[in-house]
């Protein structure tokens, strides 16, 4: 018996797939020319209403020339693509809609590209890397420690014999265009499936992440279960799947800088050979972008991947366990009830049911209930004087308070009485250290406008801080007069001798 009927149930499974249905319609080469014109490797998301103008403005081109295009607007065909899963649709943090390519149109695009491509991509290049990625797989397989030692002396010898020889002198013959040509077409090959292998852990996650939701929604499971899904199927997703297993090999290649950095120096290299010059701008450009694509594709999987983390927090920190238990009771109380009243309910027997209850009224509901903790005494407080300083004296307390004005009208009388004193700066300037502090200047400004003294420029005032430093300040000139002294004497003696 032949295996026709198992090949062919295999064969429509995989034309059921949406990337196949794509290339089977009638207007395929329609959806992919816009595809290809809409989206690209830098623009990998276009804004939903922009898409929809660019598409109508396609149909009224293809139209204009009398070419077959859909009879739809833009919007209907978009939004008829986004149900055949060729296009997804998301919120940008900014509240806009975009559309992007799912997993199967760009796998559809690679194929495309591929059949298209002139050059062939059997060559020396794709062979050469099938045999070193076999040659590692198996080193990598091989038990046996005796083996593994073998291929690497060889390794060694071989890459030592060639270094050798260039150190020697020996000739280097460099690449021709033909082979750069077939290597660089082999690369191309390589990092045109990268989109697509990233799109399908994205839309994994996506999935997931739907059906947790669902699964919350429907509150038929318990949480632990649902998180225990999650789990399972994140390390599934990541270990067992092709995309899962390429997402880790470019995560762990993202982690390192200094991979990235040789990568990134290795494309340059490439495209210093002569052939670069025969690949337009485009091609170059996008050639460079590799490792730009590399941490593009990581971060959209990462912001999947938190977005779900994100719902499950905050489902569990928002859900309530106590007022879902208090619901179920409530709902269990009513079957009883009701299993006990139809006992003796006749067939068309109906009860009549408020929709919602009614209100209470109290005139006063006691917010919180007595709490003895409340009212106990709080705890006696730790004795630790023994650990206070030294009580300052009455001096270093008057040292950091106000102007002493009663000294300093004695000062004043003693020094304009003698004639020692031109001007009260000159007076303040001879007065011990006690009284010359920055504050005594305003108790002599404060005298000073009691007696209304004649002005005469400025002068320097030599101050000094309790801590000893000093300072200048230059303050109006005052001169005092016999009457003006003679006055400051009688504020000290007091109103009995006025």
């Amino acid at each position: 018996m032949s295996d026709i009927a198992g090949e062919l149930a295999r064969v429509r499974e995989a034309f059921d797939k949406p990337t196949l249905r794509l290339l089977d319609r009638k207007w395929a080469p329609f959806v992919l020319a816009v595809f290809k014109s809409s989206f690209s490797r830098e623009h990998r998301s276009v804004s939903c209403e922009a898409l929809h103008t660019q598409v109508d403005a396609y149909l009224a081109d293809l139209r204009s020339i009398g070419l077959d295009a859909p009879e739809k607007t833009g919007r209907a065909l978009c939004v008829q693509w986004m149900n055949d899963l060729w296009l997804y649709r998301e919120i940008s943090d900014a509240g806009e809609e975009h559309y992007s390519l799912t997993s199967h149109a760009l796998e559809a695009l690679l194929l495309v590209d591929g059949l298209a491509r002139d050059r062939a991509l059997i060559s020396e290049s794709r062979l050469t890397t099938i045999v070193d990625t076999v040659r590692h797989r198996a080193t990598e397989a091989n038990p046996d420690r005796e083996e593994r030692v073998r291929r690497l002396d060889q390794q060694i010898h071989e890459l030592s014999s060639e270094r050798d020889r260039l150190s020697d002198g020996g000739d280097i013959e460099p690449a021709s265009n033909e082979q750069m040509h077939e290597g660089y077409a082999n690369l191309i090959n390589l990092i045109q499936q990268l989109p697509s292998d990233f799109k399908r852990v994205e839309e994994s996650v996506a999935a997931m992440h739907r059906q947790i939701v669902n699964d919350f929604r429907g509150e038929e499971r318990p949480i632990s279960e649902v998180l225990d899904d999650y789990l399972a199927k994140t390390d599934a997703l990541m270990s067992s799947t092709a995309e899962g297993r390429a997402f880790e090999g470019a995560f762990t290649l993202l982690r390192n800088d200094a991979l990235l950095q040789g990568l990134k120096a290795d494309l340059e290299t490439i495209l210093l050979h002569p052939f670069a010059l025969e690949l337009s701008r485009t091609e170059r450009r996008s050639f460079m972008s590799t490792v730009t694509l590399i941490r593009k594709g990581i971060d959209d999987v990462l912001t999947q991947r938190k977005g779900l983390t994100t719902t499950l927090r905050e489902h569990i920190v928002n859900h309530d366990v106590v007022k879902d238990r208090e619901l179920e009771r409530v709902l269990r109380d009513v079957n009883r009830e009701l299993a006990t009243w139809m006992q003796t309910a006749g067939p068309r027997s109906t009860v009549t049911a408020e929709l919602m209850p009614g209100t209470l009224d109290v005139e006063h509901l006691p917010e919180r209930f007595y709490d003895p903790v409340a009212h106990r005494a709080p705890p006696a407080l730790a004795d630790v004087s023994g650990a206070a300083p030294a009580a300052p004296s009455l001096d270093a307390l008057r040292q950091q308070g106000g102007p002493l004005l009663q000294e300093l009208r004695d000062a004043l009388v003693v020094a304009f009485g003698t004639g020692e004193a031109a001007s009260i700066g000159s007076a303040f300037n001879g007065l011990d250290a006690s009284l010359r502090r920055p504050v005594e200047i305003l108790g002599l400004l404060q005298l000073a406008a009691q007696l209304s003294p004649g002005t005469a420029g400025l002068e320097s005032f030599e101050t000094v801080r309790p801590d000893g430093s000093v300072r200048f300040f230059e303050v109006p000139r005052l001169i005092l007069t016999d009457d003006d002294t003679a006055a400051l004497a009688a504020q000290n003696l007091g109103s009995e001798n006025d």
